[in-house]
């Protein structure tokens, strides 16, 4: 078997042990919490460094678009990420750490909910929104991968991922944000 052909049967099938092991009890948590924001109003932000990043934008993009229902409320989700100048602007003039701390301060409500995505659970400033949020009483949920890191004690929900491969880690954290659109959507596929 020629190297190629073997790394991707192994690739395949790690993943496959990594998805087998998730703490789904962790998941219908997670979900009671976005139901009740849903209902209430509450506002979810969603924040993450480099390929979290991403995650937690195409988290939100799900969260707001592909969770529509007739009769219900919409989803009232914004990645703190995404706004690249005030990023860069928190960034340049008072550090990195709290980039999003500081919008947290000027847009979160008691009650509102923030997702911290993060492969090692220990960037500065993500533990530093949390420290934010839960001085604010929002409420914080960690999905977060190798051994939890610090959001592991922080966070009053942490799905961590089992695994020490941060690219398996990254791969579910996508796939979390599906089944939890999914949920939000009434326990359908998209599209069905």
């Amino acid at each position: 078997m020629n190297v190629a052909v073997n790394f991707v049967k192994q690739y395949t099938s790690q993943l496959t042990e990594v998805l087998n092991a998730l703490p789904e009890d962790k998941i219908f948590e997670i979900n009671a919490i976005l139901q009740d924001a849903r209902i209430t109003g509450k506002q979810v932000f969603v924040i993450g460094n480099g390929g979290s990043a991403a995650a937690a934008s195409h988290m939100v993009c799900d969260f707001g678009k592909n969770t529509r229902e007739a009769g219900k409320n919409r989803m009232r989700a914004i990645c703190l990420n995404d706004n690249i100048p005030s990023v860069m602007a928190y960034a340049n003039d008072e550090g990195y750490e709290v980039i999003f701390s500081e919008q947290l301060l000027a847009l979160g409500r008691p009650g509102d909910v923030l997702i911290a995505i993060s492969g090692s659970g220990n960037s500065t400033n993500i533990l530093k929104a949390i420290e934010t949020a839960r001085e604010m009483k929002i409420k914080v949920v960690g999905l977060i991968g190798f051994k939890g890191g610090k959001v592991k004690d922080m966070a009053d929900v942490c799905l961590i991922i089992p695994s020490d491969s941060m690219e398996m880690i990254e791969d579910v954290h996508l796939i979390i944000n599906h089944i939890l659109a999914g949920l939000l959507r009434g326990a359908v596929l998209y599209g069905h």
